[in-house]
């Protein structure tokens, strides 16, 4: 680990070099442990599923600490290097303040077309880089208005300042991750209160609670456990969701979630050809109850569910084209048979009219219903 000075600011700096990216389990892949003047810290990734499109890191606490009784408020910057152009290495910047029910903090960083595309420069020879600065200063001497911001920003330096900390403190720390107790991965899942880029929804700052803590999704039925990953993502991206039920009941919450999920499960597992007039009247029926009643702000919801709603038409009328389509094809199916035909016929007239023409030659027409007669002298 490097330090890097500033005006009041102390960072240390942890390089994570992923090789071999397309062999790694995207869907838990963390850092090992590293320490920054006492305190442990990993770097997790967004878990890389099929139906994400994203590519999110998250900064989260390593120690193993109660739930609650403690705090930890850090400066830190998470960066994924660019290895072609320092220039458009992507960084996120933060005041962040941790506890036992917000033990990690994330944010979006890239689109996965763009990230999987080795001419960009964030996955290139099949590794990627990764860096963390945390802050090892008071912060208390770091003015507030440079606290709390949120920054997608170049940073051509920081390939440069790239994290070389020493052999025996990262041995000491190796063999502490060895025999450390591990947490499980749904401990350290993203906390749904996550710090959403400014290209999407601008700079938010998140709520201390996760969908955990307002759920009990152990007792959820089978069904309603398919749900839960959609839910959780959801959550991560619009943290409004778990602020507006705060103070619901719980049965409330059940319900509105479930609901939502519900919503988000349809439009993620039907296809375009599943929606006729019987799943179109569920999915409207499913969306007015939970516009009017949820609480939540759905905006951002809208534009796909009108969408799945305009299904119904659109199959109506490819319905209408398909059979269009296929009298065309009936009908010229037909031309070209009558067209062989038609070839046929030609090629046998031109067969006969020769022969005719043939026969008649010193031929003289007579009247065939003329008298033979005969003459008397």
């Amino acid at each position: 680990m490097d330090n890097q000075k500033g005006t009041n600011i102390d960072f240390e700096v942890f390089r994570w070099e992923i090789k071999n990216f397309s062999k790694q389990n995207t869907q838990s892949l963390r850092s090992k442990a590293f320490r920054i003047r006492g305190y442990k810290w990993r770097i997790l990734l967004y878990p890389l599923m099929k139906n994400v499109d994203h590519f999110s890191l998250y900064l989260m606490v390593a120690d193993s600490l109660p739930p609650y009784g403690w705090n930890r408020n850090t400066y830190f910057k998470l960066a994924l290097i660019n290895q072609l152009n320092g220039n458009k290495s992507i960084v996120k910047e933060t005041h962040q303040k941790f506890n036992g029910g917000h033990r990690s903090w994330g944010s979006f960083f890239v689109n996965l077309s763009d990230f999987y595309d080795s001419k960009q420069g964030y996955l290139v020879n099949n590794t990627c880089i990764i860096e963390a600065h945390v802050c090892v200063s008071d912060l208390n001497s770091i003015q507030s208005h440079t606290l709390n911001k949120i920054t997608s920003t170049n940073h051509s330096k920081l390939s440069d300042q790239a994290a070389r900390y020493s052999e025996s403190r990262q041995k000491e720390d190796d063999k502490e991750t060895e025999t450390e107790t591990e947490t499980s991965y749904e401990s350290d899942t993203p906390s749904s209160a996550t710090c959403v880029s400014s290209q999407t929804e601008g700079e938010v700052q998140g709520s201390d609670l996760i969908l955990r803590d307002l759920l009990d999704l152990e007792s959820l039925g089978t069904e309603e456990a398919a749900f839960i990953p959609l839910l959780e993502e959801a959550c991560i991206w619009h943290p409004s969701l778990i602020r507006s039920q705060r103070k619901s009941s719980r049965w409330f919450k059940l319900w509105a979630f479930t609901s939502l999920g519900q919503v988000l499960h349809l439009l993620k597992t039907n296809k375009v050809k599943d929606m006729n007039e019987d799943a179109c009247n569920h999915l409207q029926g499913l969306w007015e109850e939970l516009v009017k009643h949820s609480g939540f702000q759905l905006a951002w919801l809208e534009p796909h569910v009108q969408s799945a709603l305009g299904m119904k038409d659109h199959l109506e009328r490819a319905a209408t084209v398909n059979q269009l389509k296929n009298s065309v094809v009936d009908i010229e199916i037909k031309m070209k048979s009558l067209r062989g035909e038609l070839a046929a016929a030609e090629a046998e007239f031109e067969v006969a009219r020769k022969a005719l023409a043939e026969a008649r030659k010193g031929f003289v027409e007579m009247d065939l219903n003329a008298e033979l007669g005969y003459s008397m002298f």
